[in-house]
């Protein structure tokens, strides 16, 4: 792929669609005025054409055209698989 793409790493947080999951990308940044430490998180949709991501998976994703209304990016591969199967009731 294309080295200028931007990629990210993030969670997945659910595999429920067809070729496509959600992945959820954590920032930390400090406030520009006030200085606290925010945890910013943000939900992307994601291209998975193999339906190989299940939910819990850490992924890095790439930008890649748009596929959709919302996808505008691709899972590159699976850095690490959850060791849980499910979710947990609460």
């Amino acid at each position: 792929m294309n080295e200028n793409r931007k990629r990210l790493v993030g969670r997945v947080v659910s595999d429920k669609m067809q070729k496509t999951v959600v992945v959820a990308v954590e920032r930390i940044r400090r406030h520009p005025r006030y200085g606290k430490v925010v945890k910013e998180i943000k939900k992307y949709y994601v291209h998975d054409a193999e339906g190989a991501c299940r939910m819990g998976d850490l992924v890095r994703i790439v930008e890649s055209r748009p596929l959709s209304r919302l996808k505008r990016w691709a899972v590159e591969e699976i850095v690490e698989r959850a060791d849980f199967v499910g979710t947990v009731q609460g």
